[in-house]
């Protein structure tokens, strides 16, 4: 395994600007984002007037502590354009993810935001060792889902060439691996420990291939599965984060010579850590929720974004930008299942919808071999307790069909008697999740 450090000449000149140089943009991208969503937006135009703040009011970076938050709730209740800040004739591409009242997240691109999406994903193949030239195998998910689209317009920006292979028959991912011979992949880390074990079920060695980097994201990973990759694979494996309410993948990257955490591409995006009870700004170092406000997009901008995430920011390292860490877990009761969020809220709406089938349910999460499981337990109604076996298996599936078509993941529904499920003296515990807990990184610096 060689690592393959970018050179100066391949990075943009921001990447290595000093602090001074990185605030004063930030500052002035940040005026000009509050300003235009306040004259193009009524929700953030209200909530402003609400909260008694003003664009004007920002004359400098910690001025955005004053602004109000902007919740996915926020994004449900304007469905499905009311948070768009051009007319939906500029926008030139809609992308959405799965809410828990059955409609979609939706966000919206302009043409320009499209641009930039492709430069930064294309900054962060680089930060990760790609260059043009190399063949970049894409197994992530095409369609609303933002990953496979924006992996792909970002290796095209950065001069590669294109395997648009997207997810599932991992028989045809291996052959296509051995056959076109691509430099990297990009795919969610569980599932490319499934291409790893599908080499060897195949009898082939997955570190011999022609693969020397992944840029794995869109679920949380551990150190370990880090080193299990890249043992096996003999690859280097690096992280990506983003997400679809802030532009999607490459909101912030790791660098492959340092490999200590996702540099945030912070001329674009100003991220804060708040605690998560208060919404109080917490210095850097410390661990809480995660903020997000962007500071270029023209569709969707979007301030102070609560994305639940729990990390710290960390000092800049490999880039001139900090960096953020592990995420830890969450602040809300999101599940990520094979890089789709999920909302056990989800799950209930679709238990409810069958006159047979209780509230009283739980949801178990495991992971066996590299990926992730979900089964649900439901208890009958005391009125469709005569169902027989059969009649209880076709049930299971018909809900197991609804949470697939509406939630985008598969799970195992077991249908059992009233009353087997335990009942809590306090809040109903509807979710046990059985994955080991995600480690943090270890960090070259400290945060002083």
């Amino acid at each position: 395994m060689t690592v393959r450090i970018p050179s100066a000449a391949d990075l943009d000149p921001i990447e290595c600007a000093s602090r001074d140089e990185l605030q004063a943009l930030q500052l002035q991208r940040l005026q000009q984002t509050l300003r235009h969503a306040y004259e193009n937006v009524p929700h953030y135009r209200n909530s402003f007037d609400t909260a008694g703040v003003h664009p004007d009011d920002c004359r400098q970076l910690s001025d955005l502590a004053r602004f109000p938050f902007t919740k996915k709730q926020d994004l449900r209740d304007n469905y499905p354009f009311g948070l768009f800040a051009v007319p939906r004739e500029k926008v030139a591409r809609i992308h959405a993810s799965s809410g828990t009242t059955g409609k979609p997240t939706v966000v919206g691109y302009t043409a320009r935001d499209i641009d930039t999406w492709a430069d930064l994903v294309a900054r962060s193949i680089r930060a990760a060792g790609g260059r043009a030239g190399d063949i970049i195998h894409i197994a992530y998910g095409y369609g609303l889902f933002t990953g496979g689209l924006g992996a792909h317009y970002g290796a095209e920006r950065a001069g590669c060439t294109v395997i648009p292979m997207s997810g599932g028959q991992t028989e045809k991912q291996v052959q296509l691996i051995r056959d076109f011979q691509p430099d990297i992949i990009m795919v969610t880390p569980s599932y490319m420990l499934n291409i790893v074990d599908e080499f060897v079920r195949q009898g082939l060695d997955p570190a011999a291939s022609s693969l020397k980097v992944g840029i794995f994201g869109a679920e949380p990973w551990t150190n370990a599965m880090r080193r299990d990759i890249e043992q096996r694979a003999g690859i280097d494996a690096v992280d990506i984060y983003g997400l679809s309410e802030v532009m999607g993948p490459g909101v912030a990257s790791e660098c492959v010579e340092s490999k200590d955490g996702p540099v945030i591409w912070e001329d674009h995006f100003y991220p804060e850590i708040i605690d998560p009870i208060t919404g109080e700004v917490l210095p850097d170092g410390s661990e809480g929720e995660l903020v997000f406000t962007s500071l270029s997009k023209e569709a969707l901008p979007i301030i102070r974004y609560r994305t639940r995430d729990l990390t710290r920011l960390l000092p800049p390292t490999s880039r001139s930008m900090r960096r953020m860490d592990k995420i830890t877990g969450r602040s809300d009761d999101m599940l990520i299942i094979r890089g789709v969020n999920m909302f056990p809220t989800q799950i209930e709406e679709l238990i409810l919808k069958f006159p047979e089938l209780s509230p009283h349910y739980l949801i178990e999460v495991t992971r066996q071999g590299n990926l992730d499981h979900v089964a649900v337990t439901i208890e009958l109604k005391d009125e469709a307790t005569y169902l027989g076996a059969d009649a209880r298996e076709q049930l299971a599936r018909r809900l197991q069909q609804q949470v697939k078509t509406h939630v985008g993941i598969t799970l195992k529904a077991l249908l059992v008697e009233p009353r087997v499920i335990e009942r809590p003296t306090g809040k109903a515990r509807h979710v046990i999740d059985h994955r080991p807990r995600i480690e943090r990184v270890d960090t070259l610096t400290s945060a002083a």
